[in-house]
């Protein structure tokens, strides 16, 4: 009985002890204690207000939730920056009078990563995704809330994937 507590103890140290080189949100040690999102400016052709904030405060929010870094607005040791370059909508299949029948709300991300402490983990990289919708609904309040909310969840898990996980 002695052996089998012994046992158990060793393996709940062990499980532990691990957890400060891995975490359950796929991330290892991550050598830093801040991060910065600066404010991720709309470059794209179409304008849609505020989908720059949006996007800006949904990566802030990701970072901040599955990692223990604390936001700062300056000397950030890892920094966010970049630019939307690209919001379009576009007819993807069509009825038999070749009228659309669904559409595609398409947004593309620059993102620029620096990490101060690393600085070999740097990047800059374009992310996208996209959201369908019918044709015959308008891109406004509800309809526009559920793409950009399907379309930053994407976007902001691959630049956390990209930047913290590794993935």
């Amino acid at each position: 009985m002695k052996a089998k507590s012994i046992l158990s103890l060793i393996l709940i140290l062990t499980f532990f002890h691990s957890c400060k080189y891995y975490n359950f949100t796929g991330t290892g040690k991550i050598d830093a204690d801040t991060f910065q999102v600066n404010y991720f400016q709309n470059n794209a052709a179409l304008v849609e207000p505020g989908i720059e904030r949006t996007f800006t405060l949904a990566l802030q929010d990701l970072i901040q939730n599955q990692t223990s870094l604390s936001l700062t607005n300056t000397d950030g040791d890892l920094i966010y920056e970049g630019e939307i370059i690209d919001f379009r909508i576009s007819p993807m299949t069509a009825t038999a009078d070749q009228r659309a029948a669904q559409n595609r709300l398409y947004i593309a991300i620059n993102v620029r990563f620096i990490n101060k402490r690393t600085p070999d983990d740097d990047f800059e990289k374009r992310f996208s995704h996209y959201y369908d919708y019918d044709a015959n609904a308008q891109l406004v309040g509800s309809t526009l809330s559920a793409a950009l909310d399907e379309i930053y969840e994407k976007i902001t898990q691959d630049v956390f994937n990209e930047s913290l996980a590794k993935w």
